[in-house]
């Protein structure tokens, strides 16, 4: 799988801990595009989890490991809750308020550059019932100003009395490492629970699917991206050439929006294999050969039988 895997099936690599170490499950909540996704990835130290600036980017409740010598972190990064258009957009709502149960630190990211509004107010009225401890992160701070940041601190106090409160930039990686304090600090004792190499329990597919519609949500606008559904149909690894062979499908609605997507003359198809083929070779220290191909399935964001074939929202 390469040189520096997500992923590990090896039981050597748990180790026992003393009295003082730390482990739970932190989930990552808020409106779409608050930076959950980018501040998850930052903390990580490399790309586990897709973003772009389209609505909805996320669709996994992708999980993400980090462990220290002190403490076990895993960090579940959710669907931003919205107001749903079809039955993705519900499955996907559901998804989200389902990652808050049974978990050990909630971190509820807003957007600091963006006015507090009604659906902020929305979460945080889902939050208040919870006995999980809760930490505010003002994602964004590079977007801001010093006074903009304190009315956003102001607003997001009145909301709720929350256990900690952290301004931060994933971009730059501002008081990203005071966010992983903060939430390490809320942590219970506890067991290390996953392997410490492993970084993510996601299954290997579905993070190359992620991949390659990250690929498309950034080459195209409109409704294109969010009809978009992508499935790995086979993964093959190479041992004699050190690659590894991907054939996948991407799903859309309609013939028109297939067009779009393979592009004159292939075009764009080629160009999204292209830039998705950089971030899995990375992914999996190899070479990678990856074969794309386009289908259509009729409004299949409508159909809760697929949406979770895909594995997005609840099917998890």
């Amino acid at each position: 799988m390469g040189n520096d895997p997500i992923f590990s099936t090896d039981p050597s690599a748990l180790w026992q801990q003393d009295g003082d170490f730390k482990s739970g499950f932190v989930t990552l909540i808020g409106r779409p595009n608050a930076g959950k996704s980018t501040l998850l990835n930052t903390v990580m130290g490399k790309k586990v989890a897709i973003t772009s600036s389209t609505a909805q980017t996320t669709r996994h409740r992708f999980r993400a490991i980090l462990t220290r010598d002190e403490f076990q972190m895993i960090i579940v990064d959710t669907p931003g809750l919205h107001k749903p258009h079809d039955a993705l957009g519900e499955e996907l709502n559901a998804s989200a308020l389902k990652a808050l149960e049974d978990v050990d630190v909630i971190a509820f990211v807003v957007d600091a550059s963006q006015p507090i509004g009604r659906g902020d107010e929305w979460v945080v009225e889902q939050l208040k019932s919870l006995d999980s401890k809760k930490i505010c992160v003002l994602s964004k701070m590079d977007l801001v100003t010093s006074e903009q940041l304190a009315a956003q601190q102001k607003a997001a106090m009145d909301l709720l009395l929350w256990d900690a409160m952290v301004g931060l930039s994933s971009k730059t990686g501002y008081n990203v490492e005071a966010f992983v304090e903060e939430v390490s600090y809320l942590l219970p004792p506890g067991p290390a629970w996953f392997p410490t190499d492993m970084e993510t329990d996601q299954p290997i597919e579905v993070v190359i699917a992620e991949f390659i519609r990250e690929k498309i949500l950034r080459s195209f606008t409109e409704e294109v991206p969010h009809a978009i559904g992508v499935a790995v149909d086979s993964l093959e690894y190479v041992r004699a050439k050190d690659l590894h062979r991907i054939r996948a499908t991407i799903y859309v609605e309609r013939e028109s929006q297939k067009g779009i997507i393979i592009g004159k003359g292939g075009a764009a198809i080629k160009s999204i294999g292209t830039q998705a083929r950089g971030d899995l070779e990375l992914l999996l220290g190899t070479k990678v050969y990856l074969d794309l191909m386009v289908k259509v399935k009729k409004n299949w964001r409508r159909d809760e039988n697929q949406i979770r074939r895909f594995g997005y929202g609840e099917g998890l």
